[in-house]
């Protein structure tokens, strides 16, 4: 089930630029299927978490056709494997994951015989309680696309930039959070990033600059 997105109106100084560092990087291997994630600066912002989140190659469109974007990022929003996610694998980096936020590239072919086929970038946001043994298991808190949902989803070439609701009664919060990203045949990555409590208005990522999603591509990667 849905649930309403807040927007919320955000204005930062430029003087957060120099604070962003890349929460995780990755090298994409030449001969990958589909687009990856290859550098994301995640933390909070206000009541999201805000992603900037750039691919190694246009994650949606007629470039990748039907071999675009599939990619999930798990976030342990209070850094407890006590709550949250509940794999077969006792020690998998996804345990205790709170949210789900999967990201893809669309493409759906027209009824219509002779029509263009249409293509957009769609997100997924599922709350894992406990009782989650997998990502589908999780409840749709939110499904948007970046056609639909500007104030949520930007998408400039190889980069995304991204609002994540967090305010969901669901979802626990802490000091710290755990960011998860798993590439296709690779190694889970793991970071830490600040969590919600505690986090200050005037802290964390910055994905808006002066209000504008036109600077955020500005800051530092």
């Amino acid at each position: 089930m849905k649930r309403p997105l807040l927007l919320c109106t955000l204005l930062a100084g430029t003087a957060f630029a120099a604070k962003e560092r890349a929460t995780f990087r990755y090298t994409a291997p030449p001969d990958g299927e589909r687009p990856v994630i290859v550098n994301a600066v995640i933390g909070p912002q206000g009541s999201d978490f805000a992603m900037r989140l750039r691919f190694d190659k246009v994650p949606w469109g007629d470039e990748c056709k039907s071999r675009c974007a599939n990619a999930t990022l798990l976030l342990d929003t209070d850094n407890s494997k006590q709550t949250g996610l509940r794999l077969a694998t006792k020690n998998a980096p996804g345990n205790g994951a709170d949210v789900a936020v999967v990201i893809q590239g669309v493409r759906d072919y027209a009824k219509q015989e002779g029509a263009p086929p249409v293509s957009w970038l769609r997100v997924k946001v599922r709350l894992l309680g406990s009782e989650a043994s997998s990502v589908d298991d999780g409840e749709l808190l939110a499904e948007f696309n970046h056609r639909q949902d500007p104030e949520r989803l930007h998408v400039d070439g190889e980069t995304i930039y991204l609002l994540v609701d967090a305010t969901s009664a669901a979802l626990p919060s802490a000091r710290k959070a755990r960011v998860v990203y798993q590439p296709p045949g690779a190694k889970p990555l793991q970071a830490t990033i600040p969590g919600m409590i505690g986090s200050g208005s005037g802290k964390g990522v910055r994905i808006f600059k002066d209000g504008s999603w036109g600077k955020a591509r500005d800051a530092t990667p």
